[in-house]
């Protein structure tokens, strides 16, 4: 559920900005990086439904207290992927801070999807080794998309980094601003901790040196300024502790399925 919400909401982030490109080619592209974040999302809700539809009555009104999700178990009902994206509230998603923050303008999407595709590679990368067979497969699927979204974002911090003086200073204040985001990627939640002593997971910590390397040579091939290690961070997503942008994200995310209970396609 975790990993389904960042792909979710970053996923939705990214596609505010179809029609909005800069230019053509790159409306293209990062919408098609939207639709790649939203069906690693399907897979992992897909997956988390079936686990969820596995366990005790008493077991799900204890991990799911959304009202429209309880009415369904308590009829006897399976939840879907659908319930999990259009039915919880914010304070039961468990996505980082960084993926719901704001567009802002091309710079600050960058840094955002920079940051974010760098520890997905890693991420993804180690969950190949995950003892759990679903997963895994989900994995090996999703990282041939992040290791192309990471090649997108790299060159793009590139391009504006080292292009004019005033795509430098916004690429520079992009990076500055999505940065104190980053720690809570490698912040290990309950979650997360129980998933690698389980073997299922991934040791989130052990991959931040190999994330803070590999941003920093794409940094200063830029001519950029990797901002202070030791900087303060932002945390409490993957707690349910969320900025204001998430509710309005819910907001137009959900209104239709909200509108119109149990309505289908």
């Amino acid at each position: 559920m975790q990993l389904a919400d960042d792909a979710l909401i970053l996923g939705h982030r990214l596609s505010e900005w179809c029609g909005h490109g800069p230019i053509l080619e790159q409306d293209i592209a990062i919408t098609n990086t939207a639709l790649d974040h939203l069906g690693q999302a399907r897979s992992l809700y897909q997956y988390a439904a079936e686990l969820f539809n596995g366990l005790p009555e008493t077991d799900k009104l204890s991990f799911i207290t959304a009202p429209a999700i309880t009415a369904k178990v308590g009829k006897g009902l399976p939840v879907t992927e659908d319930d999990f994206a259009y039915l919880r509230d914010s304070w039961e998603f468990r996505n980082v801070l960084l993926v719901e923050q704001p567009n802002d303008d091309w710079a600050y999407t960058i840094a955002r999807s920079f940051f974010y595709d760098h520890y997905a590679v890693l991420l993804f990368t180690a969950l190949e080794s995950s003892n759990d067979d679903t997963l895994r497969a989900i994995a090996e699927k999703s990282l041939k998309e992040a290791l192309y979204h990471r090649k997108w974002s790299s060159e793009w911090v590139i391009r504006l980094g080292d292009g004019t003086g005033e795509s430098h200073t916004r690429m520079q204040e992009g990076i500055n601003e999505r940065w104190n985001y980053t720690g809570e990627l490698f912040m290990s939640s309950q979650a997360d901790q129980a998933m690698a002593d389980a073997g299922t997971g991934a040791a989130l910590q052990l991959l931040q040196g190999q994330w803070s390397q590999a941003i920093g040579e794409v940094i200063s091939e830029a001519t950029l300024q990797v901002p202070p290690a030791d900087a303060w961070m932002h945390e409490g997503g993957k707690d349910g502790r969320h900025s204001e942008h998430l509710g309005y994200i819910l907001a137009e995310m959900q209104y239709m399925q909200r509108a119109y209970p149990g309505m289908e396609w």
